[in-house]
């Protein structure tokens, strides 16, 4: 094991390497080190021709992050859970500069710790019927891909999929500190992630591990039970030499109650105001039970853990998010991976395997598209290729889904009080389609699987029925043909038992909620 700066470790990565890199958009990323290899690129054009590989969401939006691989040649391939905070790097993709796949952030967790213990891949049924099913698009993001890593096999009569495996030859990874003997810890981390098994992946493949971190501390320093990667699994220590390039997130420099070194109170949150945004959350948070254990999506779901403090239930349930953490209040933004308050913080993969195994009771995520057979699209839009993330892996094994987001999109303005709704601006899209752009959710699945599906909008309310979409519940103060089916691109089936939504909903007041 050596300690070496960022500038001289960059020059022990061979062209055409395989890099596992680990992150969560900007929680617990080396970007001392991808700035080293971004600059040596752009001098010297090496390394080039690389395949990176990371599970979540990898950027800022800007220049950061996943953005530093956003050169020509500088990729031969990009296998990703997220892109959409790599927005340079997407536009590589969409020009088919790069070959470039997009699997579920879980299954690519699991994935990593598979290979580093050199097993034949991961099988799972995450995925079937989504876009990542090869008889549908097998992952692949643009014309230039034509590899198949994913393969449908069957096993006891049932289907499964294949994902195949693959060798890591760099694993560049963070933590907090180093000992003199190269163990490593994560104190001021956010997340633990899966960066030991990306770590131990690089291993098993003959390859070098290199950890980013912003000290070095005496050997015997670091707690035997606080060691997250064995100086043994380590090739080469970098002490970030910018502290700006050793942040906790990409939307905070440091914050003690993101590690549990510190807790803050929360009942200083300011309440939601009472928009359409608040509309869909209130209506979701009804679909709550006493202690459920709940993975909420970012933006409008997030809404519902506002909505279950102000009502005063919010202690009645356990948030979870996709990278590791177990109770307190998931942030968003650029610190999306981080909680407040955590009670738990564990290894990535282990989240997923939960999520995977069924534990989770509801999961709030979000509403982009959707069409007549209930399938949802998160994932790829006309010029943006955004990824699925943990969507597929939560979506697709969780007991009770609830798909949350406004009914029409581009410029919708509504009016809420007095019990109504009422419709001031429609908004110009549609996004009740016949057809989705990308299966990110299959509605045929999740039926034949018997997962009770909702999709919540400020105005309806439709369940995932036999027929495909039913409508169940629309607003006070809103005309069925006028602002609800003349706005879809197919009829859906009504429920002989169509219902009002509750008018609490649209009151400016508590609505009382008690699960």
């Amino acid at each position: 094991m050596k300690f070496v700066n960022a500038e001289n470790v960059v020059n022990l990565i061979p062209n055409g390497a395989t890099i596992g890199i680990g992150t969560f958009v900007g929680c617990n990323i080396a970007e001392d080190v991808l700035t080293a290899l971004e600059t040596q690129f752009l001098e010297k054009e090496t390394p080039h021709d690389l395949t990176v590989v990371h599970c979540a969401g990898m950027g800022d939006g800007k220049n950061a992050g996943g953005n530093r691989f956003a050169h020509e040649g500088m990729l031969k391939r990009i296998v990703a859970g997220h892109f959409n905070m790599a927005p340079n790097l997407g536009k590589l993709m969409i020009d088919n500069k790069l070959e470039a796949y997009n699997f579920p952030q879980g299954t690519l967790a699991q994935w990593f710790r598979s290979i580093s213990g050199k097993k034949p891949g991961i099988i799972t049924k995450v995925g079937l019927g989504t876009f990542v099913d090869p008889r549908v698009e097998g992952g692949k993001v643009n014309a230039a891909t034509n590899e198949d890593l994913v393969e449908v096999i069957q096993l006891n009569g049932e289907e499964w999929l294949w994902y195949k495996p693959f060798p890591v030859d760099v694993a560049i990874v963070r933590g907090t500190s180093a000992d003199t003997k190269g163990n490593i810890s994560i104190e001021h981390e956010a997340v633990k992630l899966e960066n030991l098994s990306i770590a131990l992946a690089a291993k098993a493949s003959g390859g070098i591990v290199i950890v980013q971190v912003e000290r070095i501390v005496e050997n015997g320093n670091i707690k035997p039970m606080d060691v997250v990667i064995p100086g043994i699994d380590v090739d080469y220590v970098v002490v970030a030499a910018d502290k700006a390039k050793h942040e906790q997130s990409y939307g905070n420099m440091y914050n003690p109650a993101y590690s549990g070194e510190v807790r803050i109170p929360l009942d200083s949150i300011e309440p939601m105001k009472l928009d359409q945004r608040k509309v869909i959350a209130r209506r979701a948070a009804m679909e709550l039970v006493p202690n459920a254990k709940v993975n909420l999506g970012i933006g409008i779901p997030e809404g519902v853990a506002s909505v279950a403090n102000e009502e005063g239930v919010g202690d009645t349930m356990t948030l979870t998010a996709e990278a590791g953490t177990i109770g307190g209040v998931p942030a968003g933004g650029l610190d999306f991976g981080a909680s407040t308050n955590p009670e738990a913080i564990i290894d990535q993969p282990y989240q997923f395997d939960f999520y995977d195994g069924g534990g989770l009771d509801v999961a709030f995520l979000g509403l982009a598209e959707t069409d007549r057979d209930g399938n949802i699209n998160v994932s790829k839009f006309t010029g943006r290729m955004a990824g699925c993330g943990g969507f597929i892996n939560i979506t697709q094994n969780t007991k009770k889904v609830v798909f949350c987001g406004t009914f029409t999109a581009g410029g919708l303005k509504v009016q809420v009080g007095n019990g109504k709704l009422t419709i001031l601006t429609e908004g110009k899209l549609n996004k009740f389609l016949d057809k989705v752009g990308q299966v990110t959710f299959s509605g045929a699945y999740a039926h034949q699987h018997h997962q009770h599906v909702l999709y919540i909008t400020e105005r309806a309310v439709f369940e995932l029925s036999e027929e495909g979409l039913m409508l169940t519940e629309i607003a006070p103060g809103v005309e069925l043909e006028k602002d609800i089916l003349a706005h879809m691109d197919f009829k859906p089936a009504i429920s002989s038992d169509l219902k009002q939504m509750d008018s609490r909903i649209f009151e400016d007041k508590l609505m009382g909620l008690i699960l």
